[in-house]
């Protein structure tokens, strides 16, 4: 019996009786959609309640036995429709949950969610002002904010499909600065081996630029980082002097700010410093760190520098809370974006329209279609103001603050890889209770890393907390907490850190 009853009349109908293919079917619609949005609702209140679980976990081959995933030759009705989305949602992890901390990008901001609906609801494409008039302008203003906040007069951005593809971007855009044949001459116009650098904590997607551009992975130099998780700015000098040494040609420096694992800060300044000295273009991947822009306590020293970078990584869908996806690409050079990805297509991009023709952003992507990631944010940043994120990451950096001081207040069960952690990455081993009176060196972190696995196989199996763990390459597996969802409070790092125990000490 479903929880979501249509009337028998509507229920026992089919999608060629709603709008916009029946024109008749404008009350079936508004029924449709109204229970719609009580399921919508109703998960939205689940993932709000402390009281119910994260996750109802089930093995890959038991969750495909218990679901109807089937697709038949005729189409199924609207009650069945309704069931689908109800059973999809009763077995999807709430990730919005105050106590999901396994992810980078966690929470449910009410307000980007009403404008994804929207969004939905328009289904527009954001590759010319012609067909996205509002979203257009939107995106102007909200990007033209943004840089002002890196630092930056001018200059130019565009919202791309995830942090992944806005580095890639900044790549192409170095590249093309660099050797502007590039686009048309291809490899004949490189007089040598160009080289990429980035430290050795970087996200992956740094490396991935150099495998599909043409570089080759050994080309993309990984430099050594401090026991903090930062780029050390003598090993990038040494490294780019040797490189030229060889012949090759370095070009493009990438430095962290907020390492996906540690949360780590490169110090933009120096690394800047030796970007002018050898000519090369400074990315930041700010992708992780970027919404700490936007805090005075918390800006200084980690952005130190920042408006001196070339291009900027930003993904409000992190520590900002909009939803899924929103990754921003900012650039200090205007027309740079345009130049380097422009292929002037004439079935869309004419220049003799009735407009000016700036407004068609699409000549700046190398995709075509563009999903609008814009309005969601727009909506979120009117209903918070600059005032209410920087609220937002003071809270955040004040809870994972509070959660790093509880744990060392109980060095018995939870030993901190980092006791001073930069961004809201709190990297730990939790301590059982036959290993707490051994000493910690290596033989504790290896049987501790062993531990990780199993302790997050109860904690999924349990459904009250998700936190993820990995090792690095000075480690075994340890833990990495997230707090990135403004709804999580104090009692919530009590409660994991309590959890962790209940879940944990006969391990």
């Amino acid at each position: 019996m479903s929880d979501y009853k249509l009337p028998a009349n509507v229920g026992k109908l089919h999608f060629k009786d709603l709008l916009p293919v029946n024109p008749n079917g404008e009350e079936n619609t508004r029924i449709f959609l109204s229970k719609l949005n009580e399921i919508l609702t109703d998960f939205v209140r689940d993932t709000s309640d402390r009281n119910e679980k994260v996750l109802h976990f089930k093995f890959p081959e038991d969750m495909r036995a218990s679901l109807d995933l089937d697709l038949a030759d005729g189409p199924v009705d609207l009650q069945q429709l309704l069931d689908d989305c109800h059973v999809t949602l009763k077995n999807q992890v709430k990730t919005g949950h105050p106590r999901f901390f396994n992810q980078l990008s966690c929470g449910l901001d009410l307000i980007s969610m009403a404008g994804e609906w929207l969004t939905a609801t328009a289904n527009t494409n954001m590759f010319t002002y012609e067909i996205a008039p509002v979203f257009i302008l939107m995106e102007y203003v909200v990007l033209e904010r943004m840089r002002q906040i890196i630092g930056w007069k001018g200059g130019d951005s565009i919202l791309a499909p995830g942090g992944s593809v806005s580095n890639l971007y900044a790549f192409l855009a170095a590249r093309h600065k660099m050797f502007p044949q590039y686009k048309e001459k291809g490899l004949t116009s490189v007089p040598g081996q160009l080289v990429m650098f980035t430290s050795d904590q970087c996200h992956y997607s740094v490396k991935s630029c150099a495998s599909v551009c043409g570089l080759g992975t050994d080309n993309c130099v990984e430099v050594p980082s401090d026991e903090r998780g930062r780029m050390i700015p003598s090993e990038l000098e040494r490294l780019i002097v040797e490189r030229k040494s060889k012949g090759h040609i370095p070009f493009f420096v990438n430095a962290t700010s907020g390492t996906t694992v540690l949360g780590a800060f490169d110090p933009i300044n120096d690394i800047a410093d030796i970007c002018e000295k050898y000519n090369c273009w400074l990315h930041i991947d700010a992708a992780w760190g970027g919404g700490l822009l936007l805090s005075k306590k918390y800006r200084h020293p980690r952005f130190t520098g920042v408006e001196r970078a070339d291009s900027v990584t930003w993904n409000p869908h992190k520590l900002m809370g909009a939803l899924l996806q929103c990754s921003t690409i900012h650039f200090k050079d205007e027309g740079l974006l345009l130049s380097c990805n422009q292929m002037s297509a004439d079935y869309l991009f004419m220049p003799d329209k009735l407009y000016d023709v700036s407004y068609d952003t699409g000549d700046k992507v190398i995709q075509c279609g563009r999903h609008n990631d814009i309005f969601k944010l727009w909506l979120q940043w009117r209903s918070k103001g600059n005032d209410g994120f920087e609220t937002l990451m003071d809270h955040l950096m004040g809870l994972s603050e509070y959660m790093v001081e509880r744990m060392k207040q109980m060095p018995d069960k939870f030993y901190l890889c980092l006791p001073e952690p930069e961004c809201v990455n709190v990297s730990f081993w939790y301590i059982p209770t036959r290993l707490r009176n051994m000493p910690h060196g290596p033989e504790r972190e290896q049987i501790l890393g062993k531990i990780c696995p199993i302790l997050k196989g109860r904690m999924m199996q349990e459904g009250t907390i998700m936190v993820g763990y990995q090792p690095d390459d000075r480690r075994p597996n340890f833990f990495r907490n997230i707090i990135s969802n403004g709804a999580c409070r104090k009692e919530d790092v009590d409660f994991l850190l309590a959890e962790f125990d209940r879940l944990g000490h006969d391990l």
